[in-house]
């Protein structure tokens, strides 16, 4: 258990919280919906706080896996995009797909999890 209270999830979710319980249902016109706005940043910053690091080592290690070395996430992304570009690497490549499938409904969870399309992605999972 953490001894810094409140945590920096914790103090997001505070935050979160109040404006939309406390300020939101009082605005109207534009303010109400920055502030809406506003909410759903700090949804997003919750969930990347919650899973974006375990997210992006998820990357890095199908990266690694897909390219046949180890490196930097941004490194190993980098090196796909030039494959990509450069024709070494097309639909044909072993785990190309499944790993673009998979980088985009981690980016999608962080994002936005209520988004249709990704929900009926993760019901084909199962």
């Amino acid at each position: 258990m953490p001894t810094d209270r409140p945590t920096v999830p914790e103090l997001v979710e505070a935050v979160r919280e109040f404006m939309e319980n406390e300020v939101q249902p009082n605005l109207e016109g534009s303010v109400a919906f920055h502030t809406r706005v506003a909410v759903n940043v700090l949804r997003i910053v919750e969930r990347e706080l919650a899973n974006g690091e375990s997210l992006r080592a998820g990357e890095r290690e199908r990266l690694a896996a897909l390219l046949g070395r180890d490196g930097e996430l941004d490194e190993l992304a980098n090196d796909l995009i030039e494959g990509i570009r450069e024709g070494d690497l097309n639909v044909d490549t072993p785990g190309l797909a499944d790993h673009l499938r998979a980088t985009v409904l981690s980016k999608l969870a962080i994002d936005n999890p209520r988004y249709k399309s990704y929900q009926r992605a993760l019901e084909q999972d199962v």
